[in-house]
């Protein structure tokens, strides 16, 4: 999907971090990548809010998930890394859930080791399955992707469950079994950053996950790259950034019954066209006219 010649996992091993910024859908896509951004993280926990205005708790289905991505993919060109929550469901699951999110364009998709229903990895209350499943659903993933450059992302959980050693553990684990890149959820402070990507960085792709108000310190991209991470995600700040906003402007448009006291904070008509390309939409339009 990317129009960078390098693929998405070559660029991964170049030791600039790549920073992707949360998206829930096609218009927050095309607007970060109008903002420069290299990827896209197409978080689970965003798609439960903004579809479902639900928790993170397991509601969305694979369905939901691919039909977002597919959305996405047709109209914007970086690549998206899409979480796939726990695969929704067992090995054979996981096996359809890679087949349909690879169909709908993703670069990378993201498995966890979470116990259905699952929740959000900064809740808490987590459970995980035996490493001995996780390790069936992972090589279940990569016998099913079609293109070895669909990239397979293994996420834990176990710090929360079982303590930050089990955690590594099981990152080894997983690193063992082939997947491209890891992910060790909620990690509790800089320390243990240091710590895991003294052990792992230097032998694959490590993602840092910085959840305003969860449990890992949040940084900066530059400073988690000084220390080994070469994929950091914002997942889902974008959604709360939006609703912020959304929380503004509808108490502003109550309160004055026009829109007029926002109009410097929003764009116009013309504006939004202009972002997702009225103009040249039309034009291509009227090629076919006849």
């Amino acid at each position: 999907m990317s129009s960078n010649p390098l693929s998405f996992g070559q660029r991964l091993q170049q030791h600039k971090v790549v920073l992707a910024p949360g998206i829930y859908d096609a218009l927050s896509a095309l607007i970060a990548e109008q903002s420069g951004f290299e990827a896209l993280y197409l978080s689970g926990a965003s798609i439960a809010y903004t579809r479902l205005g639900r928790s993170d708790v397991g509601l969305t289905t694979a369905t939901e998930v691919a039909d977002t991505l597919s959305r996405i993919t047709e109209r914007v060109n970086l690549p998206v890394i899409v979480d796939a929550d726990t695969g929704f469901g067992n090995a054979l699951n996981v096996q359809r859930t890679v087949l349909d999110f690879e169909r709908a364009g993703a670069a990378m998709i993201q498995l966890e080791d979470q116990g259905f229903p699952k929740r959000c990895g900064h809740l808490d209350g987590k459970t995980v399955v035996p490493v001995r499943e996780m390790l069936g659903k992972l090589r279940a993933a990569l016998d099913a992707r079609r293109s070895e450059q669909t990239l397979i992302l293994a996420r834990t959980d176990t710090l929360a469950v079982e303590g930050f050693e089990a955690a590594m553990e099981r990152a080894e684990a997983y690193l063992e079994c082939g997947v491209d890149a890891l992910f060790i959820e909620a990690v509790r402070s800089s320390e243990q950053m240091d710590l895991a990507c003294a052990r792992f960085a230097q032998r694959i792709p490590m993602l840092a996950n910085m959840v305003e108000g969860g449990k890992t310190p949040v940084s900066d991209a530059h400073s988690l790259g000084q220390k080994g991470y070469r994929l950091v995600i914002f997942p889902g700040g974008t959604a709360r950034a939006v609703a912020h906003t959304l929380q503004g402007y509808y108490a502003s448009l109550h309160q004055h019954q026009t829109s007029l006291p926002w109009r410097e904070r929003m764009l116009d008509f013309d504006g939004l066209n202009a972002v997702i390309g009225t103009t040249e939409l039309l034009a291509r339009g009227q090629r076919y006219e006849g």
